[in-house]
């Protein structure tokens, strides 16, 4: 049986004494094992789309002379952040993912990586990001980066074991890569950046409800108090994720009403939002990891086929 199969066969917490004993004192030997290590810490598949974000905030900023250059350089700091702000995450939950089968095999609950490693690398990656975003694109665009990293890693991440509301929090930071590519376009904030900041903040809300109803267990045997882990009010998460997802209709036109886009991206918003609200209406009407795991898999459909809309149809008014 493999060292995974084995973690996964266990308990949170003797998952998590496994993982530990089995990585203690083994750090990654070799240039390969440790920049794949570093990889896994970064975590590349929610880096890319903090990319991919910029990337349509920048472009639905841009009404003429597309900047390639200052796109590439965003893209570069964004990306260094995105990565700090992981590594700094998991230093920080370190102790509470070694408690959580889906968790333990992590590189610093599993010992692969030290904490020192990866505290220093967190910092470094999130210095050389603002000094690299302010000289290569603006000021604002550095600011705003740094700031979501910092929230994410010191306001939201120490608020998880202590408050259900820390989703609320949470989702301010992941709703930024928007706004900073519309930032590293423009040099400031406006209605438009308001808008792309309103989608992503509320598109959040059912997506993360799902992980949480089905990880609930873990994250209640690990003490994190996100819905419904906290055990005090479980009917309420379908509905919280039936509002949201009401919510987020009327949000995603209101880029059509600025001029962002036209009737076939309003149409397309339409048909995904509609979507994803019954998603959200089966899950709160049968609440389970079946149709938790349903409502998830549309979320992440929804925003991609969304933000390409939006794109496409931008790009198309503009020429």
């Amino acid at each position: 049986m493999s060292f995974e199969k084995s973690v996964m066969n266990q308990s949170p917490q003797s998952a998590a004494t496994l993982a530990v004993d089995a990585g203690h004192g083994v750090l990654a030997n070799g240039l390969r094992e440790r920049l794949a290590e570093y990889v896994t810490l970064s975590k590349p598949r929610i880096g890319t789309m903090v990319l991919v974000s910029v990337a349509v905030g920048f472009t639905v900023a841009t009404e003429q002379g597309f900047d390639l250059r200052t796109l590439c350089a965003a893209l570069f700091g964004i990306g260094l952040s995105a990565a700090a702000s992981s590594i700094l995450n998991q230093w920080y939950e370190r102790e509470t993912d070694a408690r959580m089968v889906r968790t333990a095999n992590r590189p610093l609950p599993a010992g692969r990586v030290s904490e020192g490693e990866a505290l220093r690398m967190g910092v470094a990656l999130a210095v050389v990001s603002t000094i690299w975003l302010a000289a290569t694109v603006n000021l604002m665009t550095a600011v705003l980066t740094l700031a979501t990293c910092v929230m994410y890693v010191g306001v939201y991440t120490p608020l998880k074991p202590v408050t259900a509301a820390c989703t609320t929090i949470g989702a301010v930071p992941g709703a930024m890569p928007l706004v900073l590519g519309w930032t590293a376009a423009t040099g400031e904030l406006s209605y438009g950046a308001l808008v792309l900041f309103a989608i992503l903040y509320v598109w959040q809300f059912p997506h993360f409800l799902a992980i949480a109803w089905i990880y609930q267990d873990q994250y209640r045997g690990a003490g994190l108090k996100m819905l419904p882990a906290d055990g005090q009010r479980p009917a309420l998460v379908g509905l919280v994720a039936v509002a949201h997802a009401m919510v987020l209709l009327p949000v995603t036109l209101w880029a059509r009403s600025l001029g962002l886009a036209g009737d076939a991206y309003a149409l397309t918003a339409i048909i995904l939002g509609c979507w994803y609200l019954l998603a959200t209406v089966r899950f709160a009407s049968e609440p389970n990891v079946q149709t938790a795991r349903r409502l998830l898999w549309t979320s992440l459909a929804h925003l991609p086929m969304l933000l390409a809309a939006l794109t496409i149809d931008h790009v198309r008014l503009m020429r």
